[in-house]
């Protein structure tokens, strides 16, 4: 397994970004899974605080790990557009880059925790046919949920990337819009794994999002462990994840 750091100007950023990677040596046509940070994180968080090296090395696979900063993976309204790197220029300059990365569906997989459980189902159901699965832990899913239960420290940094709490709900970034419309549409959607510790304060997140999609009849695998919203909860739950693509390959 080969290990990268990857500097380059982004279009979608109009800056140098950086990338962190694992990557199968002397092997073609693996899988890849984009890994997303959390709020307080960066890029080098997954490498430093949990076996994902290892678990990737045996599992044969590619992971990704971008820088999001503190955005939700989202296009900003000051300009900065996260969710168009994320979901759009990243997995296509990867390609680029690694002549194992394939773009087709069945061989792309996205995970995060937090904000980025939030940035990884966001991408998988605004662009369904790019990936075969998204894994969620402990994901900031619920927007309007996270504007209250934060009220006093956190309503502003909200607001300063979603807008208002009203503008929000069923816009584009409103995740239980999007898996709505997608439901009625008909349309394919990636598998879904949700994960989130039973002392969690953002359990009711994993959990509304859960019950929508049992609602809708979307096939979700859902979890709930002992565990807060701590590292040794989340090294552990991304373990299973990279094993189940691994058995894809």
């Amino acid at each position: 397994m080969a290990f990268c750091t990857l500097h380059f100007f982004s279009e979608a950023l109009n800056r140098e970004v950086s990338v962190n990677a694992f990557v199968p040596q002397n092997r073609e046509g693996y899988k890849t899974l984009y890994l997303l940070h959390g709020l307080s994180d960066d890029q080098t968080v997954w490498q430093r605080y949990t076996e994902v090296e290892l678990d990737a090395a045996q599992a044969g696979i590619a992971v990704i790990m971008p820088n999001g900063d503190r955005s939700f993976y989202t296009d900003l309204s000051s300009g900065d557009r996260y969710f168009t790197y994320i979901s759009k220029e990243l997995p296509e300059m990867m390609t680029r880059f690694f002549r194992g990365i394939s773009p087709a569906r069945e061989d792309n997989y996205i995970a995060g925790l937090s904000m980025g459980g939030y940035g990884a189902l966001k991408a998988a159901l605004t662009f369904p046919q790019r990936y075969a699965a998204a894994c969620s832990l402990s994901g900031a899913l619920d927007i309007p949920f996270m504007f209250d239960t934060y009220k006093v420290e956190g309503e502003a940094f909200y607001k300063s990337i979603f807008g208002s709490k009203e503008d929000f709900v069923g816009s584009t970034n409103d995740l239980f819009a999007l898996l709505k419309k997608d439901a009625q549409n008909g349309v394919k959607l990636p598998e879904i794994f949700l994960s989130c510790g039973t002392s969690d304060r953002i359990l009711p997140c994993s959990r509304r999002f859960y019950e929508e999609c049992r609602m809708f009849g979307i096939p979700v695998s859902y979890t709930e462990a002992e565990g807060n919203h701590k590292w040794a909860f989340w090294r552990q739950q991304i373990k299973p994840f990279i094993r189940y693509i691994g058995s894809k390959t």
